[in-house]
């Protein structure tokens, strides 16, 4: 088989650890041919690729971000773009397709499937928002780099006795601003999931000040106040409709100077959190959906992802995967609620 693989979407951590693992396995146990399509749909869009063989994946298993790249390209949105894809894959002799993504990409995985592309999909997303798979590899990378940085900020807020506001990554889901928040002990955390009440925020900042510490809130991008709190800024849409997001963690500063009197400076780790090395759960994940990938391509079994069940790697619908998105549960909401303040 001629397999062509892509990564769509925001880059993360472990990308390439697929990209290595898929070509690996493919060539070395399976025979396979691979064909790398560059910059996410856009490659097979414009029928842009790169050779895709044994000596093109080493050395890239540490390597932060796809060698392949990346782009927001919805060939959806693009009149006859489906048709161009599946005139592109025949023209470069492709039989099926691995496309390594989130929401997005996996959602044009699934049309593209419904309309008779063979595709296989793999779970990517520093947000950990995708059903039907435990986690996504990119998010224990994001995680890991969020909670150092609140780390660092700890010390820093207590030598000047300001409040500090990191803004991490998460749309929809707060799962980043949870996991960070809890590890590296902030004081607030504000998510998605659950709009904020900004006078019990501005609360819990003048607790913490009482025990002569200076307050850490965590905020994820996408969380929002309790319905005509506070006014938000609004912002252009992006390929797939998504509101470019960012700006709430100097809100929050404002208002938190304006009601408490107290200096209040913001952080926002933005792209900070997709760079660099990714961490050892990550490459080991990603190895693991790569090996699964390829193995339910060989074996014909398309219109899935392979996804994390336990310690198990599992093959789920496409549909099932991108149905809705998994957010944080109230219950671990709570469970974090207990450090607050």
């Amino acid at each position: 088989m001629r397999i062509g693989v892509l990564t769509g979407g925001g880059d993360c951590p472990g990308l390439n650890a697929v990209i290595r693992a898929v070509v690996r396995k493919g060539v070395g146990v399976y025979g396979h041919e691979f064909v790398g399509f560059r910059d996410g749909w856009r490659g097979p869009l414009e029928g842009e690729t790169m050779p895709l063989d044994i000596q093109a994946v080493r050395g890239i298993l540490p390597r932060g971000g796809t060698i392949l790249g990346s782009s927001r390209t919805n060939p959806i949105k693009i009149e006859g773009g489906v048709e161009r894809i599946k005139e592109n894959l025949v023209t470069h002799g492709v039989d099926a397709l691995i496309a390594i993504g989130g929401e997005d990409t996996l959602g044009v995985a699934k049309q593209l499937y419904d309309r008779g592309v063979n595709v296989v999909g793999v779970p990517k997303t520093i947000d950990n928002d995708l059903n039907a798979t435990d986690y996504t590899f990119g998010f224990d990378t994001a995680v890991n780099i969020a909670m150092e940085a609140i780390d660092r900020l700890h010390t820093t807020a207590e030598s000047h006795h300001r409040a500090l506001i990191c803004e991490v990554m998460g749309r929809h889901a707060g799962w980043i601003a949870l996991h960070a928040g809890m590890a590296a002990g902030a004081n607030v955390i504000l998510i998605p999931e659950k709009p904020f009440d900004i006078d019990k925020v501005c609360s819990y900042v003048e607790s913490r000040f009482k025990t002569r510490y200076a307050p850490i809130i965590v905020v994820a991008e996408g969380a929002h106040p309790i319905e005509g709190q506070m006014a938000l800024q609004a912002g252009e849409l992006d390929a797939f409709g998504h509101v470019r997001l960012g700006g709430i963690g100097e809100l929050l500063a404002q208002e938190i100077e304006k009601r408490t009197g107290k200096e209040a400076r913001t952080t926002v780790l933005g792209h900070i959190q997709r760079g660099g090395t990714p961490t050892a759960y990550d490459r080991v994940l990603a190895t693991r959906f790569g090996l699964g990938a390829i193995d339910a391509v060989h074996e014909g079994d398309f219109g899935k992802m392979v996804g994390l069940k336990g310690t198990d790697i599992v093959r789920v619908g496409l549909g099932d995967a991108t149905a809705e998105l998994k957010t944080v549960p109230a219950s671990r909401y709570e469970e974090a609620e207990v450090f607050f303040g």
